[in-house]
């Protein structure tokens, strides 16, 4: 008896981003507020991370909300109908829904039919985790065009009384398309995770931890303080400038493109000494415009790299066509990091 075979599946030979997208909260929260919260200073901020003011959203700026704007620009970009959307990926720490997705929320509302939709919770390597999953559908022929968002409300999730990061984290969410190209457009993702290091970036604690605590004293008069984020930030320096400086350079070299041939430099938006110790490392040529989105946005995890990617298109620092080098790095501790052809 003969064995039947799987038919082979064929997808598109190349990918690429073809259009970007990214929403901003309307709320600046410059550093003289955050000095009513702190005892610091606007100078200790600014030479500390770079940051000057960031987003905060407000009641009607939902996760949800912030991603279909964002989805919205990106898919105008690229010139699409929604509904030729084949998969919808959003990379998130901060929609505390357990279930369902939200992503699938967004999928209805922007109208992409039946298509797959689901989160994925990689920190501030959620974006490139994003495009790695929809390079390999594109390719491997699940999907003609997907949808990756990275959208945060770390606001939510800031102990405004911690002098060490209650600075840091903003909202915003940034979006792109990816779908099929002619030409090589997606560098190998480099990427990974060190879980050794799970603590340095870490919830203060579970959610169930917080509601039990609050079981337990409810009546009592005693406060119980909701879960926020905790950093050990001399260790997450160290760590992003040693290592993943060697991470941003294999995926050059898997890309076989050299630090002189890029027309941009677009890293996760962490901290201004970070960025500026990757560029030393990396050897960057002053040539290649480098994304500083931070200064204005502070750090939005997973929608922080497409963010910074939509303001330098906007503001002309890169160009459609050039190459740019993309990184992102934080809790796990996971990273990603890749070459891509900008829309």
């Amino acid at each position: 008896m003969s064995r039947a075979r799987i038919r082979p599946v064929t997808g598109a030979q190349y990918s690429r981003i073809l259009g970007v997208g990214g929403y901003r909260p309307v709320r600046v929260i410059p550093n003289s507020e955050v000095l009513t919260w702190i005892d610091s200073s606007d100078e200790w901020i600014r030479t500390r991370s770079g940051i000057a003011e960031r987003r905060w959203a407000g009641p009607e700026e939902t996760v949800a909300e912030m991603s279909v704007q964002a989805a919205g620009k990106a898919i105008a970009q690229a010139g699409i109908d929604p509904d030729r959307i084949g998969a919808v990926i959003v990379a998130t720490v901060s929609h505390f829904k357990q279930t369902p997705a939200i992503a699938t929320e967004i999928a209805e509302r922007l109208g992409c039919g039946t298509a797959p939709a689901f989160d994925i919770s990689a920190a501030c390597a959620g974006f490139g985790y994003g495009l790695g999953l929809a390079d390999g559908m594109v390719r491997g022929g699940s999907a003609d065009y997907v949808l990756v968002i990275g959208v945060e409300r770390l606001s939510d999730l800031t102990d405004r009384s911690d002098r060490s990061t209650a600075f840091i984290f903003g909202d915003g969410a940034g979006a792109a398309i990816v779908g099929p190209s002619d030409t090589p457009g997606i560098g190998k993702v480099v990427w990974g995770s060190d879980g050794s290091h799970k603590d340095v970036i870490s919830q203060t604690q579970a959610w169930d931890t917080a509601f039990a605590k609050e079981d337990a004293v409810n009546g009592a008069g005693e406060e119980v303080k909701w879960p926020a984020l905790r950093m050990e930030g001399q260790a997450v320096f160290r760590w992003a400038v040693w290592e993943m400086a060697k991470v941003a350079q294999q995926a050059l070299d898997a890309a076989g493109v050299t630090a002189d041939q890029l027309g941009a430099f677009i890293p996760h938006q962490a901290n201004m000494r970070i960025t500026d110790a990757m560029i030393k490392a990396l050897k960057l040529p002053e040539s290649v415009p480098v994304a500083r989105d931070i200064t204005e946005t502070g750090n939005t995890s997973a929608a922080s790299i497409p963010l910074a990617m939509e303001r330098m298109l906007e503001s002309g620092e890169a160009r459609s066509g050039d190459l740019a080098l993309i990184i992102g790095f934080g809790a796990g501790l996971v990273y990603a990091a890749a070459v891509v052809t900008l829309p």
